[in-house]
């Protein structure tokens, strides 16, 4: 049994498989997800698990070689928004329904329990080496 990391067998399935250039998105609750995209959801209640605590713990686990947001988090969301500008150096920001046509691309959507507007994020994975 693992004992720090990702608990979560499927999830942790799921980055395993991940490769270079893969798409991976965290999504709030009203996030609508594509028909493609493996779904791995954690939403258990409102809030919980918070965008914040998955960002987190997938940004220990992965190489992420860039990261796609909705330009309108800067506005609806601003303390998503300052997370997502801490963590990820070089971020960009596409209008919302951009970002919504960008997730039929993503190799895995992890859905977040958050409440908040535009907690979303599209990482692009990169390699350690």
């Amino acid at each position: 049994m693992k004992k720090s990391g990702i608990l979560n067998r499927h999830l942790a399935g799921a980055l395993a498989e991940l490769g270079h250039g893969d798409g991976v998105l965290i999504c709030d609750v009203g996030m609508p997800v594509p028909p493609g995209p493996r779904v791995v959801d954690l939403a258990f209640l409102a809030g919980i698990p918070s965008f914040a605590q998955v960002l987190d713990g997938l940004l220990d686990e992965l190489v992420v070689e860039g990261a796609t947001a909705a330009q309108e988090i800067r506005e609806a969301n601003p303390d998503a928004s300052r997370l997502l500008t801490e963590r990820l150096p070089g971020l960009t920001h596409v209008p919302h329904d951009a970002l919504k046509a960008l997730t039929a691309d993503a190799r895995l959507v992890v859905r977040t329990g958050e409440a908040r507007p535009y907690a979303n994020v599209l990482l692009r994975c990169g390699v350690f080496f």
